[in-house]
Order: C-alpha cells, then sequence, then structure tokens
C-alpha cells in the first residue's frame, strides 16, 4: 500500500497562501463604466457612518481608490506612502480622495484602526456587499478610478507602473493623470491594467 503523504509544514501552507493572496492581476483592463463617460450618481457610507454622494463633489476631481489593509500590495504602498502623499498634495488643490472597501469581512471598526495606524486624512467608503465595486468593476487591491468636475470618469487602472515594487522611481498614472486634468489636459493613458490582490466579494 503506497503511504498516504505526511501534512505539508504549516510554513510551507502559509508561504502558498501568501503567494495566493498576492498574485498579480492577469486580465486586461476593465471598468464596468466606460471612460469618457459620467458614471452616474452613487451614495456610500464612511467608516464614521457618513454619508457621501457624488453630486455633492460637484466641480471637483474624485480619485477612487480601492483598498483591502490584508493585502501585501496594499500594505507596501502605505509603508512607502504612495496614497497618503498624493492626496495631501492634491488636496491642497481641491482634489477629493477616497479610499473603498469592498471586501465583505471588512467592518468600520477595522477601517478606523487602519487609518489611525496609518495617519491618513482621507475617509473610506463602506461596500461590504460589493455594489460599488462591481459597478465600476474593481478587481485588485489598489485599483484606481479617476473621476473629473464633471462626473466623467477619466482614468481606471493601477496606482503605476511597478507592480513588484522594485522601480525606486516608478511611473505614477494617478499622479500623472491628475496633473493633467488640473491643467486641462488630456489624461494620457486613461487605462493601465491594475494589479494587486484580488477584490474579495461575497
Amino acid at each position: 500500500m503506497i503511504p498516504f503523504p505526511t501534512a505539508l509544514p504549516v510554513r510551507t501552507l502559509l508561504l502558498a497562501a501568501s503567494l495566493l493572496l498576492a498574485a498579480p492581476s492577469t486580465g486586461a483592463a476593465s471598468s464596468a463604466l466606460p471612460l469618457g463617460e459620467p458614471v452616474g450618481e452613487f451614495t456610500a457610507l464612511d467608516e464614521n457612518g457618513d454619508e457621501h454622494r457624488l453630486s455633492q463633489y460637484r466641480g471637483k476631481t474624485v480619485v477612487l481608490e480601492w483598498t483591502n489593509p490584508d493585502c501585501p500590495y496594499v500594505q507596501r504602498h502605505y509603508r512607502s506612502g504612495t496614497m497618503k502623499k498624493l492626496a495631501a498634495r492634491y488636496g491642497t488643490q481641491g482634489v477629493v480622495w477616497l479610499a473603498v472597501n469592498s471586501t465583505h469581512y471588512n467592518k468600520p471598526e477595522q477601517t478606523r484602526e487602519w487609518r489611525r495606524s496609518e495617519g491618513f486624512e482621507y475617509v473610506t467608503l463602506q461596500d461590504p456587499e460589493g455594489t460599488l465595486g462591481r459597478r465600476f468593476g474593481a478587481r485588485t487591491t489598489p485599483h484606481m478610478f479617476v473621476i473629473d468636475g464633471k462626473g466623467v470618469l477619466r482614468y481606471a487602472g493601477a496606482i503605476d507602473d511597478d507592480p513588484r515594487g522594485r522601480n525606486d522611481d516608478p511611473r505614477n498614472y494617478v499622479d500623472a493623470g491628475l496633473t493633467s486634468l488640473l491643467r486641462g489636459a488630456t489624461v494620457d493613458p486613461s487605462t493601465s491594467k491594475p494589479y494587486g490582490c484580488s477584490v474579495k466579494y461575497r
């Protein structure tokens, strides 16, 4: 009789799990909403229970950042301050930065703790049912969307061109897109392939 293989070491199982969690998206860039078209109204509550509507930000550029504190890609960007620095810099120019968490098991209190530990100022829209995420076609954390002051989707995709974090000076697509919008120029590129962990929809 062939003996049944012994259980894999815990360390091996943990490593395999972490690699699956952190595997980059392999699909093409996509958005459920067409680029260059109005995204329409949406409403969501943040971690403090405050309501946010897209229409309340009319006239301002809005950045939506899909996030999940459990994701190694998100953790890397927060260690380096990628989102925090951009939100602070462009916030002085009237840009509204909103994170969105569509992780089905996330709770508002977890978001509040994450915000305190990382020290960022912007709120996180709570989307445990995945309604907002599916509407936008958010696939990864992070996955970025930029909406202009008229409510038109101008960018959808990755935060930058450095999925593995090996480039000392990556091209930040959101930074470039916001600069173009504030100058009245066309966002180029308007889309890119998102990377990160899959959004943990229910």
